[in-house]
């Protein structure tokens, strides 16, 4: 069901397919994709395989609900799987696919390299060492908006308990840490020109060693997983590379206590020659979509979050395929 090209079409331009993590949930936004009997079958997976009703959730779920740490990620798991899904019902193919944070997961799925049922138990320990990992150390994020990645990291480097957890876009970096250490550099960030300091409505320091037990617990889930060789290439937008399967439990356990360099991602993506086409974000809201916008304004960009938008990207994709 996972449909996805072979790996010599994926060195030929091609689709580019991008995952949204954590922060893209919102209430309703599975509600489009119940006109689709896969999307409809996934949903059903997930909730056969984790024991709770997602689909309800992603349906019906307050926002409060949505935000708890170890339910949004199986949530936006299964609702970008089910847009893969539908597409991949519809021929549409791949070449490359990335996620930021969670979304690596999905992306993994989209490939081939990791079952879905796979993937949702993971995700499922994941989510849950996250929460536990935020009760227990507390912390916080913030984003710093028209800062230099240098001059952040600086600030970083001189304050106790605060590290950089995503290069989002060119200006837009995200902080992470305790309270204490990102209200600091937060402040030094200002003087230092930042138009903006943006506190994030997270409660706890992901991507920073704040989450090692988190990780732990993961490295012990991933560590029963059988990846594949899948038929299309993943990219970790934390190690700068396609990974091999025989690594990917090792950089996926990475991953949480790493920043997620997507800036430096699209830029290695988009800078050679074998280069995809077009890009596609798969899954809820338009975040990436608009990141990759500001990285590199030439690539053909778009979102699936919406029953529009998925139509135009079903269509776009059948374009393609026509003959010239």
């Amino acid at each position: 069901m996972d449909a996805t090209p072979s790996m010599k079409e994926a060195d030929m331009g091609g689709l580019l397919i991008l995952c949204p993590g954590q922060g893209s949930q919102a209430p309703g936004m599975a509600e489009y994709l119940w006109d689709h009997p896969v999307a409809r079958e996934t949903f059903a997976e997930a909730g056969d395989t984790l024991g709770w009703d997602v689909g309800e959730l992603c349906r019906h779920g307050s926002m409060e609900e949505l935000t708890r740490t170890d339910r949004t990620q199986l949530a936006i798991l299964t609702c970008s799987v089910a847009v893969w899904r539908v597409l991949a019902d519809r021929e549409a193919t791949c070449a490359v696919a990335a996620g930021h944070s969670l979304g690596e997961y999905s992306a993994l799925v989209a490939t081939g390299h990791m079952a879905f049922a796979d993937a949702l138990r993971v995700v499922d320990v994941r989510g849950r060492g996250m929460q536990t990992c935020a009760e227990r150390r507390g912390g916080t994020m913030a984003a710093i908006i028209g800062l230099e990645s240098g001059i952040v990291e600086e600030i970083c480097a001189c304050i106790p308990e605060v590290w950089v957890a995503n290069y989002n876009s060119p200006g837009q970096v995200v902080i992470s840490g305790s309270i204490e250490g990102v209200r600091a550099a937060g402040e030094r960030a200002g003087t230092e020109g930042a138009r903006r300091v943006l506190p994030l409505p997270v409660s706890g320091a992901f991507h920073t060693p704040f989450m090692d037990g988190a990780a732990e617990a993961l490295a012990e889930a991933l560590a029963g997983v059988r990846f594949a060789a899948g038929r299309a290439r993943f990219f970790s937008t934390t190690e700068l590379r396609y990974p091999e399967p025989g690594e990917l439990a090792h950089v996926l356990s990475r991953q949480l206590m790493s920043p997620v360099r997507f800036t430096q991602s699209m830029e290695m993506l988009l800078g050679g020659a074998d280069a995809p086409d077009r890009g596609l974000e798969v899954g809820p809201g338009e975040v990436l979509t608009g990141l990759v916008k500001r990285i590199r304004r030439d690539l053909p960009m778009a979102a699936t979050g919406d029953a529009d938008a998925l139509q135009k990207a079903l269509a776009a994709e059948a374009e393609t395929r026509r003959p010239r």
